[in-house]
C-alpha cells in the first residue's frame, strides 16, 4: 500500500441538547470539544500535537475565522488555516480536498471540524437576546472555493429565494413527471420520511430518537405547521440543534508512527464533485440534477463499485425532493434504508455541517463492519452542489480517485430565463408559502410557448387554496410586466 494513502482515524459527534442562558455555548466551542473527542477515538495520545493543517467548515455562525482561534486552544504550532464556502457539499468536498493533500504528502495531519447551535439560538431569541460570539482574528491561508451567487435577478424579483420556497417546486416538479395525483404523492414521500425517522430512533446520535408515522408526517398540526406546499414542518430540515462534529485524517504511514490501531482505520476510496447551474431558472428541468448524475456515478466508477455493491448510503436529505432526485439519477433502490443517521430532519440538521455527521456515523458503522463499503452524497444550495464519497475500512486497491466532472455537466440542456414577460405560459412547478394564519404566497415557475422559463406569482388567496388541493402544474396561465399571474 502506498505509504501516503489517506485514512480517517478520529470521528466524533457533538450533541448538546440542554440551554442555560447563563452558560451559552458558542458554535466553537462545540468545535473544541468534537476536536478533543475525535482525539480521543483516534486512541493516539500524540495525535492532537501532530496536526499541521485546521480546517473548518463555514457556519452561519459570525466568526471572522475560526481555524486559528482552535489551533491556539489546542496548542498547535502554526498549523496550516482552511476555510470552507457556504454549502451543504462543503464537508464532503474538504474531505476529498484534505486525502488528495495527504496523497501528495502536502499535509500530515488533518482536523476537519464544524458546528452550529441553532437551538440555542432559538432559545436565546425566545428571551429577546442574541448569540454573542468571540472575536477571532486573521485571514484563512486558503479557502475551499468561492462562494458563489445562487439566486438570479428573475427569482428574487418575485421574492423566491429560499430553500423552502426552492426545494416544494422541486417536489411539484416530481409529483408532475411521475403522474402522481396529490393524495398518492402526499402518501409516498410521507413513508420515505417515515423510514428516516427509524433509522433516526435507532442512532444514538440523533437529534430526534423516535419513529415518527407516515400518518403524523403528512398531516398539518400545531406542532407540524404546514411551511410550505406540500412541506410540513416535519418535512423540511431541522436546523434548530446544537450539533458539533470533527474528523481527523491522516495517511497509513503517520497513522502507524502515531500507534493507531488500524481499527480505527477507514479510508475514503473516492470523490467526485460537480454542480449544477447556480441558477435555478437555467436548468432544463426542475426533477432532474445531472451533476448528481454524473458525480455521483464517477465517484462509483473511480471506486470500482457498482450500486448493487454498495452496503450503505447516505443521501442528503434537507427535503424529500433532494432524495428522490439522487435515487432517480444514482439508480438507488429507496425500498431499502436511504439514510445512516435519520437525515436533516430526524438526525439533525446543522446546516453546512450535517455531512460530517454522516461521514463520522459511516466511520463508526465501517469499523465494525470492515469489508463494507458505504456511499456518501452531500448537497448544497438550490439541488446546486453536489460532492460525493465513497468508503471502507478495507484497504483500496488503489490510491484514492478524484474527479471534478464539470465539463459533462456543463454540456447538458440549459433554458434561458426571462426577467420580464408579459404573455401565456404554462406552469412548470409552483408552491404555496404559509404563515400563521395559513396560505400566504403562491409562487409559479412557468414555460413560454418558446420554452423560456419565467417566474410569477398569484395574488388570489383563493387560488393559493385551490393549488393545495389540485394539480397546478400543467396549467395555462396569462403573466403580466409585473409578474403578476392569472389562470386562464
Amino acid at each position: 500500500m502506498n505509504p501516503l494513502t489517506p485514512v480517517l482515524v478520529g470521528v466524533s459527534q457533538i450533541l448538546e441538547r440542554g440551554f442555560d442562558p447563563d452558560a451559552v455555548r458558542e458554535p466553537i466551542d462545540l468545535m473544541l470539544t468534537a476536536a478533543k473527542a475525535a482525539a480521543v477515538d483516534s486512541q493516539s495520545s500524540d495525535i492532537i500535537s501532530a496536526i499541521d493543517s485546521v480546517r473548518v467548515v463555514r457556519g452561519i455562525w459570525r466568526y471572522k475565522q475560526p481555524a486559528g482561534y482552535l489551533a491556539e486552544a489546542l496548542g498547535l504550532d502554526k498549523p496550516e488555516l482552511v476555510g470552507t464556502p457556504f454549502g451543504g457539499n462543503s464537508v464532503q468536498a474538504l474531505v476529498s480536498q484534505t486525502a488528495l493533500d495527504i496523497l501528495a504528502g502536502e499535509i500530515e495531519v488533518a482536523l476537519v471540524v464544524g458546528a452550529e447551535v441553532g437551538n440555542t439560538q432559538a432559545k436565546l431569541a425566545k428571551l429577546g437576546q442574541t448569540m454573542t460570539y468571540r472575536e477571532t482574528e486573521g485571514p484563512y491561508d486558503k479557502m475551499l472555493g468561492e462562494e458563489v451567487p445562487m439566486s438570479c435577478e428573475a427569482e428574487k424579483a418575485r421574492g423566491v429565494a429560499q430553500p423552502i420556497q426552492m426545494y416544494p417546486m422541486f417536489e411539484n416538479a416530481i409529483r408532475h413527471a411521475r403522474g402522481e395525483s396529490i393524495a398518492d404523492h402526499r402518501d409516498r414521500i410521507a413513508k420515505l420520511w417515515s423510514g428516516f425517522s427509524a433509522v433516526a430512533a435507532q442512532n444514538p446520535t440523533a437529534w430526534i430518537q423516535k419513529e415518527v408515522s407516515p400518518e403524523e408526517i403528512k398531516t398539518a398540526s400545531a406542532s407540524n405547521r404546514m411551511v410550505s406546499f406540500p412541506y410540513p414542518k416535519l418535512m423540511n430540515s431541522n436546523s434548530a440543534v446544537d450539533m458539533g462534529a470533527a474528523l481527523l485524517m491522516t495517511s497509513v504511514e503517520k497513522a502507524r508512527a502515531l500507534g493507531i490501531p488500524e481499527s480505527q482505520w477507514v479510508y475514503p476510496w473516492s470523490g467526485a464533485n460537480a454542480h449544477d447551474t447556480y441558477a435555478v431558472s437555467n436548468r432544463a428541468n426542475l426533477h432532474s440534477s445531472p451533476a448528481i448524475r454524473h458525480a455521483g456515478n464517477k465517484a462509483l466508477l473511480l471506486a470500482g463499485v457498482t450500486v448493487a455493491q454498495l452496503d450503505r448510503v447516505d443521501v442528503y436529505s434537507c427535503f424529500p425532493s433532494a432524495v428522490q432526485v439522487a435515487v432517480a439519477e444514482l439508480g438507488l433502490d429507496d425500498t431499502k434504508p436511504l439514510t445512516i443517521t435519520g437525515g436533516l430532519t430526524f438526525g439533525g440538521g446543522p446546516l453546512n455541517n450535517y455531512v460530517m455527521h454522516s461521514i463520522a456515523k459511516m466511520v463508526e458503522l465501517s469499523r465494525l463492519h470492515p469489508s463494507e463499503i458505504g456511499l456518501i452524497t452531500a448537497n448544497g444550495g438550490y439541488l446546486t452542489k453536489h460532492a460525493f464519497g465513497v468508503y471502507s475500512a478495507t484497504a483500496p486497491a488503489q490510491d484514492f480517485q478524484f474527479a471534478d466532472v464539470q465539463d459533462a455537466v456543463d454540456a447538458e440542456p440549459t433554458r434561458t430565463v426571462l426577467q420580464d414577460y408579459d404573455g401565456p405560459a404554462t406552469v412548470e412547478s409552483y408552491t404555496v408559502m404559509y404563515g400563521p394564519e395559513g396560505p400566504k404566497a403562491g409562487h409559479l415557475v412557468c414555460l413560454t410557448p418558446a420554452g423560456e422559463r419565467v417566474w410569477a406569482n398569484v395574488e388570489d388567496p383563493a387560488e393559493w387554496v385551490a393549488m393545495t388541493e389540485s394539480e397546478t402544474c400543467g396549467r395555462a396561465v396569462m403573466v403580466d410586466d409585473s409578474g403578476a399571474a392569472r389562470f386562464v
